[in-house]
């Protein structure tokens, strides 16, 4: 599927909503930050619901892994739903249903009750899926990589954001209006879940599917494959060993910020002293709030390494950038006071984040007729490595050795990226498609030019008028 009308510039046009691709940049962002933050909301609260239901370590651990286990599936069905009806039905369906497990935790009252809405809350992860798609469909290849890499690190800015806001919303209920430790946490999800209903209301009526229009009307002028041939291609895209080397790949850096995200105001709080609550959930927040920029850093140098080398410069860039990050954990794995434990944390969540850009900034280039499979089934693969990740996470591991283990792996599977290669004839395709969007920036400054000397030219011609005139 190659559709036409894509953007060519990003930050160029940032603010102009008129334009379709950079409204729906927006609420895909958007859209995803909210999922994120109810995906995750629960975590920093974990201190409070541990004690209350009177978790165990090990049942600690299968909440990990049932928030983030899910999602494996959710994921790989998302990229085909979107295929057939198209991403914006996709996003408002998935945040209006995902809404009711947000908001029913709070009836949660024994820990089989808590697993299930956790595992149920884990669908709208694929949220994320939705994201990278409706970006890979608005925006050229110049520039694709950025705007997936940035809606994709805004979005996951509300891992750290929920870090940070959810035990003060939890405070404010606490103390300004005075519930129990067990009823603020419990209506602190309430509210969370009402937000992303509405969120997902908005994303129907602000977005359209494509850039020339929704996928229904798109197939009744023959202008898309037919419904019937999703599935079909969808099957294809999973036989292709590119896909499942990403899977990987996105599973050794999204699948350990997940990890992070669920267990660093529990490590902290744990593992060094003095640490309360509150402190705790800061400091994991820094982890999440690198991805303001992290990714979308990520996301520029992979379109920066492919203007130059071709697809095969965005999986060096990616192999690059992996392997700092392995490099990274391994070194923060063993920091044990406070004040170098947080630096090295933030240096290790900037090599994830811009891992994770680095990969969907090839992920686009794979297979254009199933972008749906392709970003499904990697995106599954970064939950299927927190799943992994989980399981280490449960047993009787000390969790220093744990993070240190994690890091070895990653510096491996970096190896991988290497390996995700492009034919001479899709390498020629790119770059024709890259320089018929350069060639599209050049015509539109061009224009511009041209439209102020004019504008210049008539307002001489106004004044020799006027001072003929006089």
């Amino acid at each position: 599927m190659e559709l036409q009308g894509k953007a060519t510039r990003l930050w160029g046009n940032f603010f102009k909503v008129n334009m379709v691709q950079i409204r729906t940049f927006h609420m895909t962002w958007f859209a995803f930050f909210a999922a994120f933050f109810a995906w995750f909301g629960i975590a920093p609260l974990m201190i409070i619901v541990r004690e209350e239901l009177e978790l165990t370590k090990s049942q600690v651990g299968w909440t990990i892994i049932a928030s983030v286990a899910v999602t494996v599936f959710a994921r790989f069905f998302i990229g085909w739903l979107c295929d057939r009806i198209g991403p914006r039905l996709s996003y408002t369906y998935l945040l209006m249903f995902g809404a009711f497990p947000v908001a029913g935790i709070g009836l949660a009252d024994s820990f089989e009750s808590f697993l299930f809405f956790r595992l149920l809350i884990g669908i709208i992860g694929a949220s994320f899926v939705i994201t990278q798609y409706h970006t890979s469909v608005m925006f050229a290849p110049n520039v694709v990589g950025t705007a997936n890499a940035t809606s994709a690190g805004w979005g996951n800015l509300g891992g750290g954001v929920t870090q940070l806001v959810m035990p003060l919303m939890f405070s404010a209920f606490v103390i300004g209006f005075g519930f129990t430790d067990a009823e603020a946490w419990r209506a602190s999800m309430l509210v969370v879940g009402i937000i992303i209903f509405f969120i997902g209301i908005a994303y129907y009526f602000l977005t359209q599917d494509a850039p020339e229009g929704n996928y229904k009307e798109l197939r009744a002028q023959n202008r898309m494959p037919k419904k019937e041939k999703v599935t079909g291609a969808y099957f294809a895209a999973m036989k292709d060993h590119r896909v499942w080397l990403l899977f990987i790949i996105y599973g050794a850096c999204f699948g350990i910020e997940l990890t992070v995200n669920n267990v660093a105001a529990l490590y902290f709080f744990d593992y060094f002293d003095g640490i309360t609550l509150v402190t705790a959930g800061l400091i994991a927040a820094s982890f999440g709030l690198m991805n303001i920029f992290a990714r979308t850093l990520g996301g520029i140098f992979g379109d920066n390494f492919g203007a130059l080398w071709g697809l095969r410069g965005r999986a060096y860039w990616l192999f690059i950038v992996l392997f700092l990050e392995g490099c990274a954990l391994m070194v923060f794995s063993q920091m044990s006071v406070l004040f170098l434990a947080i630096p090295t944390l933030i240096i290790f969540s900037l090599f994830t984040q811009m891992a994770e850009g680095a990969t969907y900034s090839v992920v686009p280039f794979v297979n254009k007729k199933s972008l749906g499979a392709v970003a499904g089934v990697v995106g599954a693969g970064g939950n299927a490595g927190a799943v992994a990740a989980g399981f280490l996470f449960k047993g009787d591991m000390e969790w220093p050795d744990v993070f240190f283990t994690i890091g070895v792996v990653v510096v491996i599977a970096s190896f991988l990226a290497l390996f995700v290669k492009f034919s001479p004839e899709k390498e020629r395709e790119e770059l024709i498609a890259l320089e018929s969007a350069h060639l599209e920036i050049l015509e539109t400054r061009a224009d511009r030019a041209n439209m102020a000397l004019k504008h210049s030219l008539d307002i001489i011609a106004e004044a020799e008028a006027l001072q003929r005139k006089n």
